[in-house]
């Protein structure tokens, strides 16, 4: 009979504040009571949702077949509920805040998403990913418009430009400027790309209309324009910056304008500005209400710069000029005295660095990997949301200029609040589970946590020193840390006191330790070349100032064994008679636990041996190494039993599982810093399992004493549970789950080398993108049509023979069995609800599958929706794509002539009965609101209220943004 094993099955993931791959956003929108909103961050391949005041995790989005990072989110503008989160795989979901669920997924780029923008109307969504490509995604019909392709690096920048269109009047007196219609200007688009180029797009006649370039030093990591258009900020390698003002009433009449001939520059370089850090830029974000922006690299700081107001830009030309004039007076230059004066006073021309000014510079506990304005209504103050590298949000809070008593006063600011209690800072390095699975420690360089494992929150945090190894006492109430520094630490969980410290290796790394089976010593292996046995005592200590004494634990070093090279692992066997020692020179000694004599030398990996464990019948012992090896030993003679080339990287952790079903405990995990865990049978030498999901090398890995879940640390500052499931794994089935995986990756990745000639060099191309799923519903259609086809031919045959012989006696044909299980339906609604069923996303890819010998077939089933007029829209689309891929094949074709009359005439019926339709019920909808109107009663408000209500707190103060009047 074939063995079966049960299949383990991530569960829970926590440990991850923010991650480092993306940026955040801020949302207002908390709950009721709790004011200082809420910050939305990724979390490796799930998206948070922190509320920032009180630290605790509000929402988490995640869908269960999704594996690959979150790389970037967008809020709308429109609707706040809506968040775009595009990921490493290139695929953009749509999720719904409210109610945490992907409602529109897009795949369109072949590499990671870096950046994404809302227009302002929020119906359209723009893209920019590492293959260099934007994809401008509507989001209202759910399909990819088209992709703009001008960038030779990845995209860093990505901003909608929508200027309300102005057409410009020539009048005798006056220039008058006048709106005009909307609906055709689709407005433009600003791009930056690592390739120091920034373009302006034209989305109506998509091209590109300007190209600069933007840094004169290399690449341009980021991009910031101004709440009202009128400049943008872009900044690169070495602390520069370039400020550009930006045409808005050129760009607005220019939209209605069909000849731009003439050269028009709608972007101008104002200048370069000079951050304090020579880092590269990461992001420039403009305050959307008031005249700052923060601009940060890769370091610990933040700079704000303020853009100042007109009557400030001319106190200080105001003041050049009067210093230039005495300087001139010196040397009796009357005459350039004049021209500096009537200069001085043109604003327009005045230097950048005279219009933006450095505000402040925030020194940042971590590096800075994102930032986001807070716009809380009650706070007057400037509030910022750091997202460092070290798995922490901060809140500062920074004095702005308006609030500053005296001129003299420098701006300050500070540390609000954070959220870092539920994550480590660095690596967790080890992990060790309490004796009855509840209670989780981690340790990390500079602090130990206690996790409840249930609930997955952080019970307790110690400060430590840089923890390699760690442990639970008997009784689960004491931790014992061994650290870099040669210390042992005890730490008290119920008092979070630390008991004890102890320097037990002279300041050499402490790589492991391990508790004895009976619970009265311990022992830790370090660099200094011995294993040290301590045994735990009860001291009592009297208490300072006073005559009682308290009892205390101390450790008492009761042994040394000496060996030729640093330990790097140790382990007893679970029946206390032997010593498992691994060292530096790639060799395991065994020894007798209660002589210390030699037992057993394993020999045979090529590399040191990172981690090893003894199986609970004390008969196996298993051995990983940096040579990628795993090695299974007898323990009775030392024999090696099997060696298996187990990862592709070095494997830091092995750990058998102490209770199986079939009760003999041969079954172990190997972790590796490939990201992978791997199940495996010591018995039949096999690989039970792969588990997939970590996003960085795992370090640590603890496996549960009833043997039901493991827990894995990784580089992803995520901490993992994989619980056992009652589903069963057999072996051959998992092989051919790998192999398919492996040919779908590869399958799609060759449709994608090969990219249709035409659209190889163009600047426009159409977004889509063949993956797994798109192949799928390509082949769901064809199978449809085949089926569907075949019903039509019985039909019509059985029809003939009825006219044939004049007679309704002949018996209805055998139908195709699943027509008559959906209910008898009719083939063109089997066929169309196929083609609804298809997402509208992935439609195009899935049509394209098809062969062009399936394209007559399809265009039959689209003459019979046209006339019944069934999904007239889905129908349309579908004639139109097919019509504009197959263009000329179908051109080429006599009986798809004729085919095409046909439906031209039943789909021009349809659609004009469509339109009697709506506009009957349009003018229906208009009586009913004219009778309301008159029944109603009237509310006495001015209509123009709210809309001036509005622009006054644009910017906060009802003034107009000093940037409007410098460009």
């Amino acid at each position: 009979m074939v063995k079966s094993y049960l299949k383990f099955e991530p569960s829970k993931s926590f440990g991850v504040v923010a991650s480092s791959n993306s940026n955040l956003v801020w949302s207002s929108r908390g709950k009721a009571g709790t004011g200082a909103g809420q910050a939305i961050v990724a979390a490796n391949e799930e998206v948070l949702v922190w509320d920032i005041k009180k630290g605790e995790l509000l929402g988490r989005w995640r869908e269960e077949n999704c594996r690959s990072k979150v790389t970037a989110i967008a809020q709308s503008k429109t609707d706040p509920d809506v968040f775009a989160v595009g990921y490493e795989d290139g695929s953009i979901r749509l999720w719904d805040s409210k109610i945490a669920t992907a409602v529109v997924s897009f795949n369109g780029h072949k590499s990671a998403v870096t950046i994404l923008a809302f227009d302002k109307t929020g119906v359209r969504l723009a893209s920019g990913a590492r293959d260099t490509d934007v994809i401008v995604w509507d989001l209202v019909a759910e399909v990819g418009q088209y992709k703009l392709r001008g960038h030779k690096d990845q995209i860093t920048g990505l901003h909608f430009v929508e200027p309300d269109p102005m057409v410009q009047a020539d009048d005798e007196d006056e220039q008058a400027l006048m709106a005009v219609d909307t609906e055709t200007a689709e407005g433009f688009l600003l791009t930056t790309g690592k390739d120091a180029l920034i373009k302006l797009w034209d989305l109506t006649s998509r091209h590109c209309i300007e190209t600069h370039v933007a840094q004169t030093n290399g690449e341009c990591w980021a991009l910031g324009v101004s709440p009202d258009f009128s400049g943008c900020v872009t900044a690169g390698n070495d602390g520069e910056m370039t400020a550009w003002a930006l045409d808005i009433a050129g760009l607005a009449s220019s939209a209605q304008k069909v000849d731009l001939s003439q050269s028009i520059n709608f972007l101008r370089d104002r200048g370069t500005l000079h951050r304090q850090s020579k880092e590269r830029a990461v992001e420039v974000i403009f305050h959307p209400r008031r005249d700052y922006f923060a601009v940060h690299g890769v370091e610990k700081s933040v700079e704000i710069w303020r853009i100042r107001n007109e009557s400030e830009i001319k106190k200080g030309l105001a003041r050049k000029k009067r210093r230039r004039r005495e300087k001139l007076a010196k040397d009796k230059k009357a005459d350039e005295v004049d021209d500096a004066e009537d200069k001085a006073d043109d604003i327009t021309q005045a230097d950048i660095s005279d219009v933006i000014v450095q505000h402040i510079i925030i020194r940042t506990t971590g590096k800075v990997r994102s930032v986001d304005w807070a716009t809380n209504k009650g706070n007057k103050d400037l509030q910022l949301l750091v997202g460092s590298t070290n798995n922490l949000l901060e809140l500062y809070s920074v004095v702005g200029k308006d609030k500053l008593k005296s001129k003299s006063d420098a701006p300050d600011y500070n540390k609000a609040l954070a959220v870092e209690l539920p994550g480590h800072r660095t690596d967790v390095r080890s992990l060790s589970l309490s004796s009855d699975d509840k209670m989780l420690a981690s340790a990390a360089n500079g602090s130990l946590k206690i996790w409840n494992i249930r609930t997955q929150t952080c019970i307790r945090t110690f400060e430590c020193g840089y923890a390699l190894c760690c442990a639970f006492l008997p009784g689960d109430k004491v931790v014992v840390v061994g650290t870099k520094e040669g210390d042992l630490q005890l730490y008290d969980v119920a008092s979070a006191a630390l008991l004890e410290t102890v320097n037990a290796h002279e300041g050499h790394a402490i790589w492991s330790l391990q508790v004895h089976p009976d619970g009265k010593s311990v022992v830790s292996g370090g660099a200094d070349k011995t294993a040290k046995f301590w045994n735990f005592k009860i001291v009592q200590e009297q208490v300072l100032g006073t005559t009682r004494t308290m009892p205390k634990l101390k450790l008492v070093q009761s042994r040394i064994l000496k060996v030729s090279d640093d330990i790097l692992s140790l382990r007893f066997s679970p029946d206390s008679r032997l010593l498992a020692v691994a060292l530096l020179d790639s060799t395991v000694k065994v020894f007798f636990v209660d002589t210390l004599k030699l037992y057993l030398n394993l020999y045979g990996h090529k590399l040191p041996v990172l981690s090893m464990d003894i199986s609970y019948d004390s008969k196996l012992i298993v051995t990983s190494s940096a040579d990628k090896n795993i090695r299974i030993w007898g323990l009775d003679f030392g024999d090696c039993h099997k060696a298996l080339f187990g990862h592709q990287d070095s494997i830091l952790q092995v750990a058998f599982i102490p209770h199986n079903s079939d009760g003999n405990g041969h079954h172990f995990f190997s972790a590796s810093k490939d990201r992978t865990i791997k199940y495996w049978d010591g018995d039949k030498f096999e690989q039970i399992q792969r588990i997939d999901g970590h996003h960085g090398e795992i370090w640590a890995l603890a496996v549960s004493h009833h043997g039901t879940f493991l827990v894995s640390a990784s580089h992803d500052k995520s901490l993992r549970v994989w619980n056992e499931t009652d589903e069963q794994i057999f072996l051959e089935e998992e092989r051919e789950k790998e192999l398919e995986e492996l040919y779908e990756a590869t399958l799609t990745t060759s449709l994608e080398q090969d990219p249709s000639e035409q659209d190889q060099n163009r600047e426009v191309a159409a977004a889509s993108k063949q993956t797994v799923e798109t192949l799928m519903a390509g082949e769901r259609i064809a199978e449809a049509l085949e089926l569907g086809m075949a019903d039509l031919a019985t039909l019509r045959d059985w029809q003939d023979a009825r006219s044939a012989a004049s007679s309704s006696s002949i018996a209805p044909p055998q139908r195709n069995p699943i027509f008559v299980a959906l209910g008898n339906i009719s083939a063109e609604t089997y066929v169309l609800n196929t083609l609804q069923r298809i997402k509208a996303a992935a439609l195009h890819d899935a049509l394209l599958v098809l062969p062009f010998a399936s394209v007559p077939m399809l265009f039959t089933f689209l003459n019979l929706f046209a006339r019944r007029a069934m999904n007239v829209p889905l129908t349309c689309r579908i004639l139109f794509f097919m019509l504009k891929t197959h263009h000329r094949q179908v051109v080429a074709s006599r009986t798809m002539r004729a085919m095409l009359e046909g439906i031209k005439t039943n789909l021009r019926a349809a659609l004009r009965r469509q339109k009697d339709e709506m506009g009957y019920n349009i003018a229906a909808l208009r009586v009913v609101g004219m009778q309301l109107r008159e029944n109603s009663v009237k509310e006495y408000v001015d209509e123009n209220w709210e809309d001036g209500r509005q622009q006054q707190q644009g910017d906060g103060t009802g003034r107009k943004r000093g940037f409007v009047h410098v460009s």
